[in-house]
């Protein structure tokens, strides 16, 4: 039996709230279980300095992990100055969401999402990934209904989730008491029509098989659907 009593394929509670960061042109709070992300979604008129005259726009992420979102509190980290684990996770979050997005019908644009974890107990880079799809297509919307945009560049949902092998089983979606113990952790990010943007795995003791990789996908295919299923519903 898992620590929180869900089943292998059983997800933690997934909630999305947009709109709650007022001066942003897109945000959501994203919870899975007792990891709480925010996400803001912020509109630039112009790409960044290497893209300018190319006619085509940008997303980009930036993700921090706010001082007491732990246990223990742990050190701010200044502009310019990221871990190398922040650094990692805002550019596979930029790289998710560029997944979607036709960036030529963005224009010379740039948005910026920010993802903050205001509560950390595993899973923050996929909840950040998750939440910050909404973020990013609230901000478009935005931009449509103002004519900036004479139609959304946005070709389809992303999302992510975490598995694992834990005790020798493989399991979804990862809690800190689960991600601590794993003899595997691997993270999964796909689109809404089933296609995979990245994988990212790695065993932290005896090697995992094929067989091994093959039930985490199998799991992470369901979740994504659930969690693109809830992304659905949060913009109804």
């Amino acid at each position: 039996m898992r620590p929180s009593k869900r089943a292998d394929d059983e997800m933690r509670k997934v909630s999305f709230e947009r709109g709650v960061a007022r001066y942003a042109e897109g945000s959501c709070l994203v919870r899975f279980g007792e990891t709480h992300v925010l996400c803001a979604a912020s509109l630039e008129d112009k790409p960044p300095p290497w893209l300018r005259g190319q006619g085509r726009g940008w997303v980009t992420a930036e993700y921090a992990m706010l001082p007491r979102a732990t246990l223990t509190r742990s050190r701010r980290e200044s502009a310019g100055k990221v871990s190398g684990r922040t650094h990692e996770i805002q550019r596979l979050i930029g790289r998710s969401l560029r997944a979607v997005v036709d960036l030529p019908k963005l224009g010379e644009r740039q948005i910026t999402i920010d993802c903050d974890v205001l509560q950390a107990d595993g899973g923050t880079r996929t909840a950040s990934i998750t939440g910050a799809w909404l973020a990013l297509r609230d901000c478009i919307q935005w931009m449509v209904q103002r004519s900036i945009l004479k139609e959304s560049p946005l070709r389809d949902h992303v999302a992510a989730v975490s598995c694992g092998v834990v005790g020798g089983a493989a399991v979804i979606d990862l809690d800190y008491a689960e991600d601590s113990t794993a003899e595997t952790d691997a993270n999964f990010v796909m689109t809404g029509s089933g296609g995979l943007v990245e994988v990212q795995g790695s065993a932290e003791g005896a090697p995992f098989s094929e067989a091994e990789l093959l039930k985490m996908l199998a799991l992470a295919r369901g979740g994504i659907g659930t969690l693109v299923g809830l992304q659905k519903a949060a913009l109804a």
